[in-house]
């Protein structure tokens, strides 16, 4: 039998708390181990519960839920900030001190459980308007040297990989696109984040919108 996601709550809103406890509790898969309402419970707790996905709210008392991404960087847990502020400096902060995902409050519960999994299982999970507001963003901005890339030397079928990702394509379709099997792909995003210094798929996709690769590929 597989093992339950376990999920950690942060959110001065307790209410809020109960809804989600109340929407795990009665999904399969999921445990949720425990829950903090301040910057600093959340801080304390984490480490010593290690849950899989911590949702954190991004405005808490005693700092900001960005504080709890900084500060459980580099352990096993994952984090997907909630908001009910779609505010691009939030959702770019938040990449950018490794967040796995970012959903509005009003995401209804299929969306949220859809993101703790996608979560659970290495992916990026960012809201439909996060994510149209994100590259929004990086439409509006002047292009930037692909320094990063060109540095690390990519062969041409990463920067394929690499093009692919920022384009929002899945591991299947890349794989399909590019006729390999899910296990090379999976192994080339492994490669690309240690090459490139990034976590995730998301934090790539930014890395290449950045330094507009995918306009080079036009």
């Amino acid at each position: 039998m597989t093992a339950p996601i376990r999920v950690f709550l942060a959110d001065d809103d307790k209410d809020f708390r109960r809804v989600y406890r109340r929407l795990f509790d009665r999904a399969e898969g999921f445990r949720v181990l425990d829950e903090a309402g301040t910057v600093a419970d959340a801080l304390r707790m984490i480490p010593i519960l290690k849950p899989d996905v911590a949702l954190v709210d991004v405005q808490m008392p005693g700092g900001s839920g960005l504080d709890v991404v900084r500060g459980i960087a580099g352990t096993q847990t994952r984090v997907i900030v909630l908001t009910t502020f779609d505010l691009d400096e939030y959702v770019s902060e938040a990449i950018r001190d490794g967040a796995a995902g970012f959903l509005l409050k009003n995401a209804s519960s299929a969306e949220v459980l859809a993101a703790v999994r996608a979560v659970h299982a290495g992916h990026s999970s960012l809201a439909p308007e996060v994510t149209a507001r994100l590259m929004d963003q990086f439409a509006a901005q002047p292009r930037q040297s692909p320094h990063a890339f060109a540095e690390t030397r990519l062969s041409e079928r990463e920067l394929q990989v690499v093009r692919l990702v920022a384009s929002g394509n899945s591991n299947q379709q890349i794989a399909d696109e590019l006729y390999l099997s899910l296990p090379t792909v999976r192994t080339y995003l492994r490669r690309l984040f240690m090459k490139l210094d990034v976590s995730d798929r998301t934090q790539l996709a930014v890395l290449a919108h950045q330094a507009g690769l995918l306009h080079e590929s036009r």
